[in-house]
């Protein structure tokens, strides 16, 4: 039966190439080393197609903080929006590729984004460019071409896999059923995340071979969801929560905005597809720590699982600290063991002006103690 690939050679001659099964993983492995473009960018978004860095093989990933590492992903690539792109291997011939390598893939990016460290992701990027005798900056200013900064760009690394903005992506020389189907079910499901399957047929001839990507997950239904991601700013969060939680929520978001304008404040706007945020960030030297969120429907979301990770509040008794300040405010309470989570309160329990006045100087202490930890760094 033949294959219907053909190859017109410059001597007029017509060869036929046959499909054939990768003598191993690690044959498609490293080619996906070798040639990122392999994975097919143009294809996982035709509008704005993906380019890559490769950060490493075999990454490892920790299962509790400051861990080695538990496993490891066959590939860690990082696309010109900072998104992570977690990528396993398997080959048709493998059974797993059916339905084991789904839970494997979820149980590695579970423990991916609570446990990565963005400053070992950058450090073994860097290792890697260094071993092959190029300039890791000047290697990513060519890949992506981007008017942000190298600092800045590894700064939305982190926030993308802070959010659980990553995409994972599974590989074969042949896509099972099974799996195709469990891919496009996930993926119209996941916001923020991606689940894509990417199959590479192989096709040989006359010492020839040709390597033919194709692209699943993305039904019509999961292409308009995921096109239909819009990037908030002030006037649509505004619009948005006016519609939702009537005029007296938009009075309250406009006045914790315009203090933190005013405490120069970095404003990080999401791009959910269905829901708008607002994240007022503290911002030294181009890196960003948490504070809290604001929600088109409806809530504030403490930064309390990401705060962890930084400087000062990475002791839990300043968050307990922090927690019981909170609490002291009429309507809100939360629990001790929301230390380690990112607990929400209504915008309307704000309405209060003496509640928002204390709210706003609980976070007026917590700049001050980020600009006093900073100052004393910069002696």
């Amino acid at each position: 039966m033949s294959s219907g690939i053909f190859v017109l050679q410059k001597d007029g001659t017509l060869v036929e190439m046959n499909q054939q099964e990768f003598d191993s993983e690690d044959v498609l492995q490293i080619l996906l080393e070798r040639y990122p473009n392999l994975l097919s960018g143009s294809l996982i978004d035709e509008i704005n197609p993906r380019k890559w860095i490769l950060i490493s093989r075999e990454f490892s990933i920790p299962d509790q903080e400051a861990s080695e590492g538990r496993w490891s992903i066959d590939h860690l690539f990082l696309d010109q929006d900072g998104v992570p792109t977690l990528v396993e291997v398997k080959r048709s011939a493998d059974t797993r590729i059916r339905r084991e390598v789904v839970g494997q893939m979820l149980e590695y990016a579970a423990n991916a984004v609570s446990y990565w460290n963005i400053d070992n992701i950058k450090l073994q990027y860097e290792n890697r460019c260094q071993e092959q005798g190029q300039d890791p900056e000047q290697t990513w200013v060519e890949q992506f071409r981007l008017d942000e900064g190298y600092e800045e760009y590894w700064n939305k690394v982190n926030t993308n896999l802070e959010l659980g903005k990553i995409r994972m992506l599974f590989i074969a020389d042949e896509i099972p059923l099974e799996l195709k189907q469990i891919v496009e079910f996930l993926n119209e499901q996941m916001d923020p995340a991606e689940v894509l399957a990417l199959e590479i047929k192989q096709y040989v001839g006359e010492d020839q071979k040709t390597l033919i990507p194709r692209v699943f997950g993305q039904s019509s239904k999961t292409q308009i969801k995921k096109s239909g991601v819009k990037q908030w700013d002030e006037p649509s969060l505004l619009k948005e929560i006016g519609k939702r939680e009537g005029n007296e929520s938009v009075d309250i978001v406009k006045t914790i905005l315009s203090w933190a304008k005013k405490s120069n404040l970095y404003l990080w706007w999401g791009k959910g597809i269905r829901s708008g945020s607002c994240f007022p960030m503290f911002k030294f030297k181009d890196k960003l720590y948490w504070l809290f969120a604001i929600w088109t429907y409806g809530k504030i979301e403490f930064q309390f699982q990401h705060m962890k990770k930084i400087p000062i509040y990475d002791k839990i008794e300043k968050r307990y600290e922090l927690l019981e300040e909170l609490n002291k405010i009429q309507g809100i309470s939360i629990s001790k063991e929301d230390i380690e989570r990112r607990p929400s309160i209504p915008l309307n329990v704000l309405s209060n002006k003496s509640a928002l006045n204390k709210f706003l100087s609980i976070w007026d202490n917590v700049i001050k103690e980020y600009s006093d930890y900073f100052a004393h760094d910069l002696k």
